[in-house]
């Protein structure tokens, strides 16, 4: 195949956040940042984004306006090639691989096709079903990282994206105790950053020893001008899309895609939520045993779908219109709302369970019980008249 002279995809400037980026580079040319933070924020937010411009940030080698994006640092930053930003994020467990040295092998391999894919793809909608986790394996090579020295710089950081996955190690928080002491005390020139959806997920003693940094969603209209300019979309498109994702560009991707990953969790979610609803606890039954005995950390996403179905209800039940987001539904929100004849109380009291089932879910228990336990208890708390 003859050389090619086409550049490979430069991957988009960091929308938004301008004042919390401001101070974060002001607390790094003071070196008034910790060694170790904990961004947090809803999924898809750009936590991970905002922590690698941070280490861009630190490690680039302009005199002021960094990151600059021109400088060799920058540069190497951009295309995920900088030998001192270390990215790690959930994987699959690799299959038909025995031992931890074989393990930690196959997971270092994967993590890099997928950076590969990343260069290739910036642009890129998360999802899927697969069950991934950050495997002990995986933590003790970052911990080996850790101890040598920076290969270019005078720092190193370690970027650990939706850190929560480091707790369902088949019911054991094994990876993430073995991070408990490079994060208490890191070696010289190493930096962690942490990420996380669901930071009430993580160890309480992880959570101790990282700053907590809040990344809060972005306005639609910013993630609507992101799909129109970064993705060609449609403007009606991207305004559907940006209602949907709440703020998450990452999710916002997603919705782009009618046909798509996200979409099928919306409508999945939606058809749970008719069932309870429905008053046929014979349907509640046939819908648990739709779902796998294994793979709970897969269903992540829907049951986060289902709690936005259930806050939607909560709304048009209030006559809050304006606050409902799957307003293509609202005809039925509104039925199902006036004939349960919903509180606040209970919808708040339904969210709950929802979040109780999501805990369950990351410790990997079978999706079967704790899905069926579920649409049980939200059908006595939806339908109960009080």
């Amino acid at each position: 195949m003859p050389p090619t002279n086409q550049q490979p995809p430069v991957p988009p400037r960091f929308r938004g956040h301008e004042g919390l980026r401001a101070s974060l580079t002001r607390a790094l040319d003071r070196d008034a940042l910790p060694a170790t933070v904990l961004i947090h924020g809803t999924p898809g937010c750009g936590k991970q984004s905002l922590a690698l411009w941070l280490a861009r940030a630190r490690l680039c080698t302009a005199d002021a306006a960094r990151p600059c994006d021109r400088c060799g640092s920058c540069r190497l930053a951009l295309r995920l090639e900088h030998p001192d930003i270390h990215w790690y994020f959930p994987l699959p467990r690799p299959k038909r691989v025995h031992g931890p040295g074989k393990l930690a092998e196959a997971l270092e391999a994967a993590r890099h096709e997928r950076l590969a894919e990343f260069r290739r793809q910036p642009l890129r909608a998360e999802g899927g079903n697969e069950v991934k986790g950050i495997y002990l394996a995986a933590v003790f090579t970052l911990r080996s990282q850790a101890h040598r020295r920076p290969a270019m710089s005078d720092e190193q950081f370690f970027v650990v994206g939706d850190a929560e996955h480091l707790v369902p190690q088949e019911a054991s928080p094994e990876a993430a105790n073995a991070l408990l002491k490079l994060l208490e005390e890191p070696p010289d020139g190493t930096r962690f950053i942490l990420t996380s959806g669901k930071p009430g997920s993580l160890l309480e003693t992880v959570r101790s020893r990282a700053l907590p940094i809040h990344l809060p969603p972005l306005p639609t209209d910013d993630v609507a001008g992101f799909l129109e300019e970064e993705c060609g979309a449609d403007r009606n498109a991207a305004a559907r899309a940006a209602v949907l994702a709440q703020g998450s560009i990452g999710a916002a991707l997603g919705y782009l895609d009618q046909e798509g990953f996200q979409a099928g969790q919306r409508s999945g979610a939606l058809k749970l939520l008719r069932i309870v609803t429905g008053g046929k606890r014979a349907e509640i039954f046939k819908a648990a045993l739709d779902f796998g005995p294994a793979g709970a950390r897969g269903l992540l996403d829907l049951l986060g779908a289902l709690q936005l179905w259930i806050r939607d209800l909560g709304a048009a039940r209030l006559g809050q219109d304006r606050r409902v987001i799957n307003a293509d539904e609202l005809p039925y929100l509104r039925e199902a709302a006036g004939r349960l004849r919903l509180t606040p109380a209970r919808v708040a009291r339904a969210i709950d369970q929802v979040e109780r089932a999501r805990m369950l879910a990351l410790g990997n228990v079978n999706p079967q019980l704790f899905v069926g336990t579920l649409l049980l208890e939200l059908e006595e708390t939806l339908n109960k008249m009080v």
